[in-house]
């Protein structure tokens, strides 16, 4: 076990926690060799279980013969940076949930077919680029059977700090990839597709139809502009949830798992 004592903010090796920005993290050396920050045991713990490799451990000393043991037993010879929890916290910016932060090398991305095969609903996250909004609908997403999460170019990442957390470590059980061609991508797999939107066409989330597709792909919008009318003109089916007391509509990341429940095979 290689500890090492945190004095100095200025330590080059600690960058990867608090200066690099997400681009720079996702893109550091090359896209292949990509790190994220997993924060807290649990969501560490849940990585590990899904191969993720860790590259160092930045926690309070308190946790290292504690919350931190088993995490550190698995790790291997890694870098584990320690101080105490005022130091860490002007270091990072944040108090460490748990005390406990690991920097870990991004899995390569797995190709649409491979993760498609076999599913038969998939959630489309397009351009909800808030992420505990991101996190919220993975968690929903691993809970309620969906098979697979399709991230729009212009979504937030999904191994984003925020996002790996909110998902309590959802991120690692769902099989998720970018969605680079758009919804034709999902019509060759044979996938019929649901936009969620508010129309003058959108049919009730409760419509037959809907259970009786072998394949669906369900897509969610930001909050703030919704789905863009391209999207929802070439959309199999226009999706709305009936609602009561004159509010028109919920956040994104509740009427996912609404949409989720009311729509699984």
């Amino acid at each position: 076990m290689m500890v090492i004592e945190v004095t100095s903010l200025d330590i080059d090796e600690l960058k990867v926690f608090c200066k690099l920005t997400e681009a720079q993290l996702r893109n550091r050396l090359d896209p292949e060799r990509g790190v994220f920050i997993a924060e807290s045991p649990k969501v560490i713990r849940v990585a590990l279980d899904a191969g993720c490799e860790p590259v160092s451990l930045l926690c309070e000393q308190r946790h290292i013969t504690d919350d931190a043991a088993n995490i550190i037993a698995r790790c291997g010879d890694i870098p584990i940076y320690t101080g105490q929890r005022d130091l860490l916290a002007r270091l990072t910016g944040y108090s460490l949930t748990r005390g406990v932060l690991c920097a870990m090398r991004r899995p390569k991305q797995p190709r649409l077919g491979d993760i498609l095969k076999g599913a038969s609903r998939v959630v489309v996250i397009d351009n909800v680029v808030e992420a505990t909004n991101v996190g919220i609908i993975f968690r929903s997403a691993a809970a309620l059977g969906i098979d697979a999460v399709l991230m729009s170019p212009n979504a937030c990442d999904p191994f984003n700090r925020r996002a790996v957390r909110v998902s309590m470590g959802s991120v690692f059980l769902v099989p998720w990839t970018w969605l680079d061609g758009g919804l034709a991508d999902l019509e060759r797999y044979g996938f019929k597709t649901a936009a969620m939107a508010l129309t003058d066409d959108s049919i009730p989330i409760t419509d037959p139809i809907l259970q009786q597709q072998e394949r669906l792909a369900v897509i969610m919008g930001t909050e703030g502009e919704g789905l863009p009318e391209e999207t929802i003109a070439h959309a199999d089916y226009v999706v709305k949830i009936p609602m009561s007391h004159g509010v028109d509509s919920l956040n994104v990341a509740a009427a996912a798992a609404v949409a989720f429940w009311e729509l699984r095979k």
